[in-house]
């Protein structure tokens, strides 16, 4: 009887262990078996449509396909996405470069590196309380306009226009920069201002409304701008280039996708990130970043870009002495998924 059960442990132990082995790594031939997926933490500086080729690779599942398993989180604010990511509540950021620089240049040792770029064109509009049939930015002279934060893309790249057509921001004009991001369509249609800078969906929201009206595209008048790019910090960068290379894949194809899709087909794709705006106006909002070619067809930073980049930041006063573009700007990753 003994024997019988000692026999019987044995076999029970067997099957354990083989059972195990069959949970862990999947029996030969077993494509069923699921494949572990790295965790990545991506903070985004704002969740809009402006960045459309992100939520595609997102919505058609391209980083899974990568083996990346990931979590977004909004930051609301360049500044809170780079806090989130120096301190490693995330592992890679999406926001404007310059917050790239600044960090550089207060003396971080393990600082962020830029290794894709998304937009190419910034992604704001100006929008009036009156319809005008042909905006000059001359007309800008004496009004009172809603901003951006200062030292912040959109401001800088509004200021940078406003310098390219011959006016003073500081004199020729009025820029209220104390309403938080975000909150400033709110204010333009409690009656604050004459014109306000909006990003989307706010832009098309407050023409919907009968509150506003698109009268120029800052996208269009500052020319190509390299205006959002992802980083992260060098260290993870060093140690995690499989993980970076296989982020940057998927982003590769998802701006595959915009290039190759039409404004409805994009909107319907990406219409999930978006439950509280509806597809007519998704579709308005992509076709309008599309029209003025926001998106670049690889995710490649040019170091011309990085040098413009530089010269908006010095002519807003943000910036004293130029920082090295080899060392905030690998763009080995996204040559590789260009291939």
């Amino acid at each position: 009887m003994k024997k019988i059960c000692s026999l019987l442990l044995v076999i029970v132990l067997v099957i354990g262990t083989l059972y195990g082995c069959g949970t862990q790594t999947g029996s030969a031939g077993d494509t069923s078996s699921a494949k572990a997926k790295t965790s990545v933490v991506l903070n985004e500086v704002a969740h809009s449509i402006f960045y459309a080729p992100m939520y595609v690779a997102i919505e058609e599942g391209y980083f899974e396909e990568e083996g990346i398993d990931l979590i977004l989180v909004t930051g609301f604010g360049a500044d809170k996405t780079m806090t989130a990511l120096l301190t490693g509540e995330a592992d890679i950021g999406f926001m404007g470069s310059e917050s790239t620089i600044y960090t550089y240049k207060e003396g971080a040792e393990d600082y962020a590196v830029n290794f894709a770029q998304l937009t190419q064109r910034a992604g704001n509009f100006l929008v009036s309380r009156e319809p005008i049939d042909d905006f000059q930015w001359d007309m800008l002279v004496g009004k009172e306009v809603l901003g951006g934060r200062a030292g912040g893309m959109p401001e800088m790249v509004f200021e940078y226009i406003l310098k390219k057509n011959g006016l003073d921001p500081a004199t020729d004009l009025s820029i209220d920069q104390s309403i938080d991001f975000g909150a400033t369509a709110a204010a333009f249609s409690g009656g604050q201002g004459e014109f306000s800078v909006e990003f989307e969906p706010h832009a098309t929201s407050l023409e919907e409304k009968g509150d506003g009206y698109v009268v120029a595209s800052l996208g269009e008048d500052s020319g190509y701008v390299p205006y959002t790019a992802f980083s992260a910090k060098k260290s993870y960068l060093e140690e995690n280039p499989a993980v970076i290379e296989a982020f940057t894949r998927a982003l590769q194809k998802g701006m595959d996708y915009v290039q190759t899709h039409t404004p409805a087909e994009i909107a319907k794709v990406i219409a999930p990130q978006f439950a509280e705006t509806d597809l007519a106006t998704i579709e308005t909002i992509v076709a309008r970043y599309a029209a003025q070619d926001t998106w670049k067809a690889d995710l490649i930073f040019e170091e011309d870009s990085f040098t413009l980049l530089q010269n908006i930041l010095e002519e807003a006063g943000e910036l004293e002495g130029r920082v090295p573009y080899a060392d905030l700007v690998d763009t080995s990753f996204a040559q590789k998924a260009a291939e």
